[in-house]
């Protein structure tokens, strides 16, 4: 113990300082197992016994440090993924050690980390986005004080999760809390274009129905079409500022970056395919709609 550990066998004291006098044989002498057999060792009749006569001497490897948690021993093992998204990697890594591993009794697995982060994040967001849907119906409903043209508008957030999942798969972002996030953002700018288109075919069509100038489906579609141009270039507007602002954000590197992009990756996705309903579906659907009534049929 004090050839290959050292021992200190005194102290010196140097005015208020004080020091350990440490013992053990020079580096040489212990840098190897060969080294370490020939240390002697004394015996109670004075004999000295070289080590290697006496244990058997080998390297293993050991844990590098004895940590406890819960006032239980435990150890970690880190993992680091490039290839798949945490949540998918520890389901399947669960199902491997369920099928493959017994534990003994008195030991227990606790899979922590960014995957105990995002358990955490995924239950917040199961919970804000179906109320950020129901806050953004109830402010149409409110708006319209119609249940129909509520529904029309919310029609696009559909459309503008198909661009987004596209787009996120298109750049192989798993998802994550940063792209839950850049959905809920987009549900808010889809409905935001779609309510801008439906409110002036509506204010068209209330118009021309006022002076009598609709008296047939060839009118409504003519008024219809005449509104939908009026809104061409404020939806084209509004969903090409927003492309530009956040088209940079895929381009940076540095700290945050990677959050940032995740976040821009499903809104620029979405806008593409949600313009494409304002500007050709709510149109159409509208024209359905108003002219089943025109026609009589409720």
């Amino acid at each position: 113990m004090t050839a290959v550990g050292g021992m200190n066998i005194t102290r010196t004291v140097e005015g208020l300082e004080r020091y350990p006098v440490n013992i053990r044989y020079a580096r040489e002498l212990r840098s190897d197992i060969e080294s370490l057999k020939r240390v002697l060792v004394p015996t109670p009749r004075g004999e000295e016994i070289p080590l290697g006569q006496l244990a058997s001497l080998n390297i293993v490897k050991g844990p590098p440090a004895i940590k406890s948690e819960n006032a239980r021993l435990n150890a970690w093992i880190y993992v680091d993924l490039n290839t798949t998204d945490v949540g998918s990697y520890v389901e399947r890594a669960k199902k491997a050690v369920r099928e493959k591993i017994k534990l003994p009794s008195g030991y227990s697995l606790v899979w922590s980390g960014q995957y105990e982060y995002m358990e955490r994040a995924a239950k917040r967001l199961s919970v804000a986005v179906p109320l950020t849907l129901a806050i953004i119906f109830l402010l149409l409903y409110f708006y319209f004080k119609n249940l129909k043209e509520s529904l029309i508008v919310m029609l696009s957030l559909p459309f503008a999760l198909v661009g987004g999942i596209w787009y996120v798969f298109a750049l192989k972002f798993n998802l994550s809390v940063a792209v839950g996030v850049g959905f809920i953002a987009l549900f808010g700018l889809a409905a935001e274009t779609g309510m801008v288109m439906l409110v002036y075919l509506k204010l068209v069509y209330e118009e021309r129905m006022k002076n009598g100038e609709i008296k047939n489906l060839d009118d409504l579609h003519r008024a219809i079409v005449d509104g939908a141009v009026l809104r061409v270039r404020a939806v084209s507007m509004t969903v090409g500022t927003t492309m530009i602002g956040l088209l940079p954000v895929m381009f940076i590197q540095g700290a945050g970056a990677q959050v940032m992009q995740r976040i821009a990756a499903p809104m620029i996705g979405g806008l593409v395919t949600s313009t494409i309903l304002t500007l050709v579906v709510i149109p159409v659907i509208f024209a359905l709609w108003k002219g089943r009534q025109l026609t009589g049929n409720k």
